[in-house]
């Protein structure tokens, strides 16, 4: 039966409503309410609030508090701190500072010298209890001096095994890609050798690259596997190691690696690469330039077949054979309406462009003032006609034999074109060994490529889960970034993969944008004694999603209390 009991606290009596219960035969407080002073509780009696707050805080607590428990659920902290050991001075273990650097990569990417203050802003400082000195960035520096590249390897497959087990992932069937990340290194740093000038997939050739592959599931979009490596490199020389790291960790976690799919794009073809493939004894999809290959390209339409009007629209195919990379294999010649449009559209601006520079030219040699010699014009129009099919669809004609007389015409061949767009646009051409799937399962093993094209442009967002900012320039510590960065991923997706069973078909930044709304409010009241105000904690209003959510990551474990 509930009742009202007094607690002395110094010279000042608080209330409480508690509720007794037998445990194990003896009498036991089960649940006590605060009620507040003899002042406050006559003051409510009164209709009155009490002590009214002086002021309030706003804290960030859904996002922060979902990603956490999943790195909770998986006790990245525990796992870590097992390969790591915590560092002498340190306020916190290496595997508290690499999951306070996962979470703040996830919500909100910040530099670990800016990490204090946002951490302040947050509710997490509720459930992580450290002291001011232990968020200080070199102490997250210190602790990234300990993780070796051996480290990482056997940290990554350890949370990365523990998120395949706890969530049930698919792994029959993954996706390898790799792109490259612009840094702003200083050329004269020679501490970072993996930061290299190369071609760069976000156009910044001025700057350093590092590059990173990844496996992900097609289950989710989760990265199981991360390689990193010196920018210079093209993608094609890193596919060895990256396959030979995804067979080792899938044999660690399945019997035998028959059942392993590999899905990749033909810029990873090589007959070295593809020989490794067959020598590893697992699935393959992929792709090969349809220009190589004449004799596919000729099939006549008839001959192809809708694949599945439910799944893939009015996509059609063709199920055949064909000699390539030193092998013969089962080839899938696809041809999509939309792929063709798209083709399609793009030739037409290719060619506008081409037509206005060759009217420019056209005008400058009409007004004959060009001493360029005959050979020099030649290669201008070279140059124009050099975008690819421009050539086979626009015919140039250069007369006059001196450069006063040099006169300029051209004529588009629509028949060219034509010919063109019916043998060669909307197709591909797909490669397997799945001698026994269907039609329409390679063609979706194959489109799962995108989901490890998805997790590369997330990255790339610089508001959420996102590379930038890296204010470090030494090798060891660059590598520990990506590994964050990696992780920082893998949880994203896993979150939202996890709503999405749940019926919330959400993205990443419409997830946690969800989960910032549900924020905690501190009211701060002051009685007019000595001594810090008293805090009054609660939650946000929520909408529906919200309420969904909260209980989907069990945010009632960190919810505060009254």
């Amino acid at each position: 039966m509930p009742s009202i009991v007094g607690k002395r606290r110094g010279n000042q009596t608080y209330y409480y409503l508690v509720e007794s219960a037998r445990v194990d035969g003896k009498p036991r407080i089960v649940s006590q309410q605060y009620l507040g002073s003899a002042e406050e509780v006559t003051a409510k009696l009164a209709g009155g609030s009490g002590v009214e707050p002086v002021r309030s805080q706003h804290k960030r607590f859904g996002d922060v508090a979902a990603v956490w428990s999943i790195l909770d659920d998986l006790d990245v902290v525990g796992l870590v701190d097992d390969v790591v050991p915590r560092h002498a001075h340190a306020g916190a273990s290496v595997g508290t500072y690499l999951a306070l650097a996962t979470l703040n990569r996830v919500v909100d990417p910040c530099s670990k010298r800016a990490f204090a203050d946002w951490w302040a802003t947050t509710a997490a400082p509720r459930w992580v209890k450290l002291d001011a000195q232990a968020l200080d960035h070199r102490r997250f520096w210190d602790a990234m001096d300990l993780l070796g590249a051996d480290d990482l390897r056997t940290i990554e497959t350890s949370i990365y095994g523990g998120m395949i087990d706890r969530s049930g992932l698919d792994l029959a069937s993954v996706a390898l890609d790799m792109t490259n990340f612009a840094t702003y290194i200083d050329s004269t740093n020679d501490r970072a050798p993996i930061a290299q000038r190369g071609k760069a997939k976000q156009k910044r050739t001025d700057l350093r690259l590092v590059g990173l592959a990844l496996v992900v599931t097609r289950d989710g979009g989760i990265p199981i596997v991360s390689h990193a490596y010196p920018g210079d490199r093209p993608d094609v020389t890193q596919f060895s190691t990256v396959l030979d790291e995804l067979v080792a960790r899938y044999r660690m976690l399945v019997q035998g690696v028959e059942s392993l799919t590999v899905v990749y794009d033909a810029g990873q073809n090589s007959h070295h690469n593809h020989a490794q493939v067959e020598a590893a004894g697992i699935g393959f999809v992929g792709s090969l330039p349809p220009s190589d290959h004449p004799d596919l390209l000729d099939i006549p339409r008839s001959r192809y077949e809708a694949v599945d009007a439910d799944r893939f629209a009015d996509l059609t195919a063709v199920d055949t054979t064909v000699t390539a990379l030193g092998v013969t294999r089962r080839a899938v010649l696809t041809h999509s309406p939309a792929l063709h449009a798209g083709q399609s559209r793009g030739l037409d601006q290719t060619l506008a462009k081409a037509r206005t520079k060759l009217a420019e030219l056209q005008a400058r040699l009409h007004r004959g003032n060009t001493r360029r010699p005959r050979s020099k014009v030649e290669a201008d129009i070279a140059a124009i006609l050099k975008p690819r099919w421009v050539d086979q669809i626009i015919n140039v004609t250069l007369t006059g034999e001196e450069p006063a007389t040099f006169r300029l015409s051209w004529r588009t061949n629509t028949r060219a074109r034509a010919k063109l767009e019916d043998r060669l646009f909307g197709k591909r051409i797909l490669f397997t060994n799945r001698d026994t799937w269907p039609v329409a399962d390679v063609i979706a093993a194959y489109r799962s490529q995108s989901d490890a094209e998805f997790g590369f442009r997330q990255l790339k967002d610089p508001q959420v889960v996102s590379f930038s900012p890296m204010h470090h320039w030494t090798d060891q510590k660059i590598r520990v970034h990506m590994f964050t960065c990696v992780f920082a991923l893998a949880v994203a997706h896993l979150m939202r993969r996890t709503a999405a069973h749940a019926g919330l078909h959400l993205s990443v930044r419409e997830l946690l944008e969800h989960l910032e709304g549900i924020g905690e409010t501190v009211l701060l009241h002051h009685d007019g004694g000595k001594g810090r105000p008293r805090a009054q904690r609660l939650l946000t209003d929520m909408n529906d999603t919200q309420h969904r959510l909260f209980d989907l990551f069990g945010l009632q474990r960190y919810a505060p209390t009254r």
